[in-house]
């Protein structure tokens, strides 16, 4: 990450001269305009920029603010080099009203409010996003001029040679990554062909979001100069879909691992304390309504179908079996892993929703029940929604949703959804013309 000094210091000697002034739309896209340097040092860093509320949030009539204007305002502490960007550093920032209130509605403040609920309660939570893209070998022009079908892929593997047809761009990735600011631990190839696996370190929860969309914008163009095209689609085809797997852990106020217990650490105890498993429960009580969080495209719920990849048995289990939700570590590894995010999830309102899950299964003292053992397919299991219409409305009916976020956000949310929708349902697909085309 950049300091504001050393930021000076590479405008004076033109090493840059654009600033990408950003915020993350409910859609979970980076929107923003790139800024002379000159011009955000002397301006934009200390009063922000106008932008109109359709940019924030297209369907919203809500965020119209008295001025008929928002004010993006800087955040210094994201500013980070661009490299994917030639003389470019990127800064995220908050929307606030012209009259100085926070849009309590845009994505960041959502997950910031979240963070701000866990201090009340005592404890700082941390979390992880390990991201899952497909990598295709032609790139994006010619992608679209074959319709987005027919592309290339590497052979599945997940030996190590076996990735090597793609390693000049994971290697790009990786170290564009770090330079960025964004630690980045390993990736790998899954076995699907062309699929490959990156994790990045624990930290902070809107660190963690930031991170994330600041990788899918680099990791998009550098797959272009590559002439190559990857995707964040929860599901491209046939194959196993696209991940997002968010793992999420808990420290009180002084630092102390509040996950862990060590007077359950004995011979028959399992080393975890009851704020762990109340949160875990948590998390689990509100899955089902709060799965439009976890998967807000109509695209998402291809996943949870049969071959997709992704859990749909609302169900915890230990270390590397199946379940939507995943405990794994020991002592203060232990952590809480929530699969059934797609890696087309908007970060921002992913966290928010499992943080508060959990938090709402701590303050209920919620018992955890035991871990699946079995069939993930049997009958009887609580499901996901099966779709972006029963999840939007599983949200939209939720007492928990309102609770843990207000009226507004669930409002926002939901507009998201419709806007979704209302775009799809519009769209003749290539399935309806093959089926429907010579019908006699």
């Amino acid at each position: 990450m950049l300091e504001l000094d050393e930021f000076e210091r590479l405008v004076n000697s033109g090493h840059v001269d654009t600033v990408l002034v950003v915020w993350t739309d409910p859609a979970g896209r980076l929107q923003g305009e790139r800024v002379h340097a000159r011009y955000f040092s002397s301006t934009v860093l200390a009063n922000g920029l106008n932008v109109e509320p359709v940019r924030a949030d297209p369907s919203a009539v809500s965020l119209v603010a008295p001025s008929g204007a928002l004010v993006l305002r800087p955040d210094p502490a994201t500013l980070r080099p661009a490299p994917w960007m030639a003389g470019s550093v990127m800064v995220q920032g908050n929307l606030f009203r012209a009259d100085g209130l926070p849009v309590r509605t845009a994505p960041r403040q959502v997950l910031a409010a979240q963070v701000r609920e866990a201090a009340d309660l005592g404890v700082v939570p941390a979390a992880s996003v390990a991201l899952q893209f497909t990598v295709f070998g032609t790139g994006y022009a010619q992608a679209a001029s074959q319709h987005w079908t027919g592309l290339d892929l590497a052979p599945a593997s997940r030996s190590l040679g076996g990735t090597n047809a793609d390693e000049d761009l994971l290697r790009d990735l990786r170290q564009t990554a770090y330079n960025s600011g964004l630690t980045v631990h390993s990736s790998h190839g899954t076995g699907v062909p062309g699929q490959y696996d990156l994790t990045f370190r624990h930290d902070d929860l809107v660190r963690t979001a930031d991170h994330h969309v600041a990788f899918r914008s680099a990791a998009t163009e550098l797959a272009g100069r590559h002439e190559r095209a990857l995707t964040f689609m929860a599901r491209y085809d046939d194959r196993p879909g696209n991940g997002a797997r968010v793992s999420m852990s808990l420290r009180g106020l002084d630092g102390s691992f509040v996950f862990a217990d060590p007077a359950e650490a004995g011979t028959s105890g399992d080393g975890r304390s009851a704020v762990f498993r109340s949160f875990v429960a948590g998390v689990l009580a509100t899955l089902r309504d709060f799965t439009l969080l976890y998967a807000p495209t109509v695209n998402s719920y291809k996943r949870f179908r049969d071959g997709g990849g992704a859990p749909a048995a609302i169900t915890w289990a230990e270390g590397g079996a199946g379940g939507a939700l995943r405990v794994a570590g020991r002592g203060e590894s232990l952590r809480v892993q929530n699969r059934v995010p797609g890696s087309d999830v908007n970060p921002y309102l992913a966290l928010a929703g499992m943080l508060a899950g959990g938090l709402y299964g701590i303050r209920a003292g919620l018992p955890l029940e035991q871990p699946l053992v079995g069939d993930l397919r049997a009958p009887g299991l609580a499901r996901v929604p099966a779709s972006l219409s029963a999840a939007r409305q599983a949200f939209a009916g939720s007492d928990l949703a309102r609770n843990a976020f207000g009226e507004d956000v669930v409002a926002m949310v939901l507009r998201a959804a419709d806007a979704e929708l209302e775009a799809f349902d519009g769209v003749v697909t290539d399935w309806e013309r093959r089926r429907g085309f010579e019908m006699q």
